[in-house]
């Protein structure tokens, strides 16, 4: 089956007010499948988050390419991006939030809103769908924040640190909720994180950056044995677990050093 994304030989700079070009990226290439998870882990000032607006269209690459695939049915793929911060509108329902991003776009319909019901109660949220952002807590808002998300209908979502603010559990039980939805749903999910114990426990492969101007230091297929369906607790549990954090940790460590150098 075709690709979800493609990125080819991906270049960026920024040129300062003082005409100084500022290189963020050399040649990236790398590409998300149906219903894979790919992690991008980097270094502070990295480019990750530059990527996703590259990515997203919200910034033009200074050469390459950037391709989005085809649904199953061939008709347009499409993106949904998710950021670290909720920002649910605080006069607006549960409800009326999660279908802020179809109304965005087009007019909802009581399908749309049948559907955002079902997923909200799916995530445990039915009960307060009526009720206001102010009573939630910080794990709630992200899970309507994910619902209005999922509910456009994307083929690939980006998520921009998500989880980071939260406790420990709630984190736990929204990264299972994206590892479910990738079987589930067929969804693509590129995830940047900071955590490189999420980025082994959540995905299929992690992408490492480094080195200024940032290039793929690693690119590591991940496979962990568990009992039963893995998840973000028992990924953190297998024998493979460890091996993996070392490799990324290593790349991480490694980069700056070894493209100073190439």
């Amino acid at each position: 089956m075709e690709n979800r994304l493609e990125v080819t030989n991906l270049s960026h700079a920024f040129v300062t007010a003082t005409n100084e070009e500022i290189r963020i990226f050399r040649d990236l290439c790398f590409s998300v499948g149906p219903s894979e998870i790919v992690a991008v882990v980097g270094r502070s000032g990295s480019g990750k988050s530059t990527l996703f607006n590259l990515i997203s269209g919200l910034l033009n690459p200074t050469s390459g390419h950037i391709s989005l695939g085809p649904r199953a049915d061939g008709s347009a793929g499409s993106l949904a991006y998710m950021l670290q911060k909720d920002l649910l509108l605080p006069w607006r329902t549960i409800l009326e939030n999660a279908l802020l991003g179809i109304e965005l776009h087009r007019q909802v319909t009581e399908a749309d809103r049948t559907k955002a019901k079902a997923m909200l109660a799916r995530y445990g949220l039915e009960s307060v769908a009526n009720a206001y952002p102010r009573s939630l807590s910080g794990g709630m808002k992200q899970r309507v924040a994910l619902t209005r998300t999922l509910l456009t209908n994307p083929t690939i979502v980006l998520l921009d640190e998500p989880f980071s603010a939260l406790d420990y559990e709630t984190r736990l039980m929204l990264e299972n909720d994206v590892i479910t939805l990738t079987k589930t749903e067929g969804t693509s999910v590129i995830l940047v994180t900071h955590d490189i114990d999420e980025a082994i426990a959540m995905s299929d492969r992690i992408v490492v950056l480094g080195g200024r101007p940032a290039r793929i230091s690693l690119q590591e297929k991940i496979v962990l044995t568990v009992p039963g369906e893995r998840d973000a607790i028992t990924a953190r549990g297998a024998p493979e677990f460890h091996r993996y954090h070392s490799r990324v940790w290593d790349a991480l460590r490694g980069s700056d050093v070894t493209h100073a150098v190439s």
